[in-house]
Order: C-alpha cells, then sequence, then structure tokens
C-alpha cells in the first residue's frame, strides 16, 4: 500500500471511530458503517478515491448532529420575569403573553412532556421593535442554546431543507446546520422575517415551514442532505413577522400572533438613558462615567431625524455619539479621567452625520 492510500485508510479509521463513539440512531449508524466498508473495498480494490470527500463531508455533518444531547430547562417563571424585565422596558401585555406560554410550557416539561404542541410564538411589528431581542430573551430564560435563522431575501426552500448528496455542492439547510451550531436538540431557533421571503420561492418555503411548525410533522422532518428523519419536536421555534400579508394561511393557522407595539418618545427616552446607552457605551470601550447625557438633550437623540416607531434608529445615534467620543479619547484630545456632558449647547457636535 502506497503512502496515499495508507492516508487515507488512515482518514477513514478516524472518521469509523467518530461515527461510533457519536450517538447516532441504530439505523442511520449501520448507514453509515455501510458507507465506510464500500468506501474501504473502493479504495484497496480498484484504488478508487472519488467519492472520499463527499463520503467525509457527510458522515462528518451526521456526526455532529445532537440527536440526544439537550441543555437542562430553567422551569422558574419567577426568573424569566425577571429577564424579560431586565432585558426590556414596558412592554407589560407582550410579557404577560409571553410569561403565559411560558407557564404552559414549564407545566408539560415538569410533566414530562418535552414535545412542544402549543401553537408557536409570532411576533408581530414594525423594524425595531424588538422582536428578536424579545426571542433571545426567551431562550436566555429557559437556559436554552439560541439560534436565528434569517428568511429575509431567501430564494429557495433547499436553503432550509438542504440539497440532496447527488449534488457536488450540496449542504444540509439551515436547521441542520444551527442544530449542529446549538449542540443541543431542545434549542430555541428564531425563524426571523417569514414575511420576507422572495416570491418566487414562497410557495415553497411556506410548505417546508409548516411541516416545521407542525407538531404532528416535525417529529420526523427530513434534510436532503441527511436523508434521514430529525426529531425537531423539542426545538421551541419562534417567528417574526413585520405583518402578516405575505403568510400562507397553513402557517398563520400554527402562529400565536403577538403584536409589538411602537414606541412613545418617553418610552425610547427611557429605553435609550436606563438600557442602551450604558451598553453601547461599554461596548464603545468607553472609561465609566466618563460620558453623560442630560436629560434635556435625550429628545434630540430620540428624534435626530423624525418619528421612528423602533429603536434601531436611536441604537444607531448613540452607537455613533460613544464613536465619536472614542475617537478624542484615542486622538489625545480627552483624558480618560474626563468627565464629558453632553447638553443643548455641545449636542450636535457629537450626533451622526
Amino acid at each position: 500500500m502506497d503512502n496515499s492510500a495508507q492516508g487515507y485508510d488512515t482518514q477513514l479509521q478516524i472518521l469509523e471511530k467518530k461515527i461510533i463513539s457519536s450517538n447516532l440512531p441504530p439505523e442511520l449508524l449501520e448507514k453509515a458503517k455501510g458507507m465506510i466498508e464500500i468506501l474501504k473495498i473502493s479504495l484497496r480494490q480498484a484504488g478508487n478515491y472519488s467519492n472520499l470527500e463527499s463520503v467525509s463531508n457527510y458522515l462528518n455533518v451526521i456526526s455532529q448532529i445532537p440527536f440526544a444531547a439537550e441543555t437542562k430547562d430553567n422551569l422558574d417563571l419567577g426568573y424569566a420575569k425577571q429577564v424579560l424585565d431586565k432585558n426590556h422596558y414596558g412592554l407589560n401585555g407582550v410579557k404577560d403573553t409571553i410569561l403565559e406560554y411560558l407557564a404552559s410550557l414549564i407545566l408539560n416539561l415538569k410533566s414530562g412532556q418535552k414535545a412542544n404542541r402549543a401553537p408557536i410564538i409570532c411576533l408581530v411589528g414594525l423594524v425595531g421593535t424588538g422582536k428578536t431581542t424579545l426571542a433571545y430573551s426567551i431562550a436566555q430564560s429557559m437556559g436554552r442554546n439560541f439560534e436565528r435563522i434569517p428568511l429575509g431575501g431567501m430564494g429557495d426552500a433547499r436553503d432550509l431543507r438542504g440539497q440532496s448528496r447527488l449534488y457536488s455542492d450540496a449542504e444540509p439547510g439551515q436547521i441542520i446546520k444551527k442544530m449542529i451550531h446549538s449542540k443541543s436538540k431542545n434549542s430555541v431557533i428564531l425563524l426571523d422575517e417569514l414575511d420576507r421571503v422572495t416570491e418566487d420561492a414562497r410557495a415553497d418555503i411556506m410548505g417546508v415551514l409548516v411541516e416545521l411548525l407542525d407538531p404532528e410533522q416535525n417529529h420526523a422532518f427530513t434534510d436532503h442532505y441527511v436523508d434521514y428523519p430529525i426529531d425537531l419536536s423539542e426545538v421551541l421555534f419562534i417567528a417574526t413577522v413585520n405583518n402578516t400579508t405575505n403568510i400562507a394561511t397553513a402557517v398563520l393557522d400554527r402562529l400565536e400572533l403577538v403584536q409589538m407595539p411602537s414606541y412613545s418618545d418617553q418610552e425610547k427616552f427611557m429605553i435609550g438613558k436606563n438600557y442602551l446607552f450604558p451598553k453601547i457605551s461599554q461596548q464603545s470601550g468607553l472609561p465609566p462615567n466618563l460620558l453623560k447625557i442630560a436629560d434635556d438633550v435625550w429628545p434630540i437623540i430620540v428624534r435626530p431625524l423624525g418619528y421612528d416607531s423602533g429603536i434601531r434608529t436611536l441604537e444607531r445615534t448613540i452607537e455613533g455619539i460613544c464613536r465619536k467620543v472614542a475617537r478624542l479619547i484615542v486622538e489625545g484630545k480627552v483624558g480618560k479621567n474626563a468627565i464629558i456632558t453632553l447638553n443643548s449647547q455641545n449636542i450636535t457636535q457629537f450626533l451622526p452625520h
């Protein structure tokens, strides 16, 4: 056996050990072992290495799917309320709906019913109203890993369901990729902006979503690349949409719509001052207490370009202010022990252009 053949043989041995040590379902394990045996015969008798890469890629993928691995759920509803209150100002009605949803989920989990059979929460609201961060808070409150799949602009159902291994560039879909990344079969997966898939692919993608969100079907989800039914019944799916106009009726039937209200200027003031500013100031590397913002300039920061229903513009404005101050420090124009107070006289110097 030449050196290259020995190298391939060693690679197969490593793959075989990896497959055996992974927690594959018995049927899939036998399929994987059979693929390795066929490869061994091809390599030793015919010196055929052509399928090695594609088979290796496939075996590496299935060995990483968390068929059994899961995180331990935090079933403390009081803690969930603390997380929601800490991360989100106001939204009392939305929080109450989510806590009621979690309460039902907790009762089912405590009784041993791990599969989620409740309608899927779908957060409906304009851009910047906090839909994505609220989904993350739900995952945080339960102690689950969080993954996000952006559907905005998605133009092919295979992006979700994967592509058959008959194609040279085949790969698993986003569902399997996110499960692998989360390393748990009970992660929280956010299906972000369901309403913004492309027109040409909408019908096909909606068909996949029906399968994903239906508890009668998602226990045996088939990714075309993996080609083996995957149990998604313990995944907590959350969806977001800007509006429901472009959502198929069959998908809407499986969603519990939760309307996200627009923020008032007063709410933005409180969010900006108590939530966004401390976080962004720290992320920008500013020393604690170096930058202060007077209360009377917050209306200018809240509405630099007029009315905005969400807080994304407010967030970008605060980021721009903090970056300007960071530059002053780096250029030596302001000492790290100085105190800069933004007021009505100097605020225009710090607002982003």
